[in-house]
């Protein structure tokens, strides 16, 4: 079975300028994981929701046991609303960011000629779910671990 036969045909894109709040729009909207970042008609790279959670900052947990004042008592409410602030801010100014900033630019891709079994290789050998298919140098679509699955099985009786 070749890539083309499972692919997403003409997957949905996102440009380099376009803003991160953008790309984790439509990754939410469409319910995928990443898209192609195009350069006018060149792949310049791939954004995933790993790459947006990435910009967020968990910090550590502590493990000390911490019990209040009654002074503090009072203080907690408003250091966790200036704390909610700072976070705010802190989000919007991450989904003002360029795509390009996030983005992985080392394209791993594939031919739609090429056989599912080497798109699952790659895959495998890259760590990556997803890769870009291309036909002459142009992107023509998408495949992921998901689409290499529904396409085993419907080569056998799992329909």
């Amino acid at each position: 079975m070749k890539v083309r036969d499972v692919m997403t045909p003409n997957p949905v894109t996102i440009t380099v300028n376009s803003k991160v709040s953008d790309a984790a729009g439509i990754l939410r909207k469409k319910r995928i994981g990443g898209l192609p970042v195009m350069n006018g008609e060149r792949v310049a790279g791939i954004v995933t929701e790993t790459d947006v959670l990435s910009l967020l900052e968990t910090g550590d947990l502590s493990d000390d046991l911490w019990l209040p004042s009654p002074l503090e008592i009072i203080e907690i409410p408003i250091r966790e609303y200036i704390n909610w602030e700072k976070t705010k801010k802190a989000l919007s100014d991450i989904g003002d960011s360029p795509v390009s900033d996030i983005m992985s630019t080392e394209i791993v891709s594939i031919d739609d000629e090429a056989d599912i079994e080497d798109a699952a290789g790659l895959m495998l050998s890259e760590g990556i779910a997803r890769l870009p298919v291309l036909k002459h140098n142009r992107l023509v679509g998408i495949i992921t671990r998901q689409d290499i699955v529904r396409g085993i099985g419907t080569g056998s009786n799992g329909d």
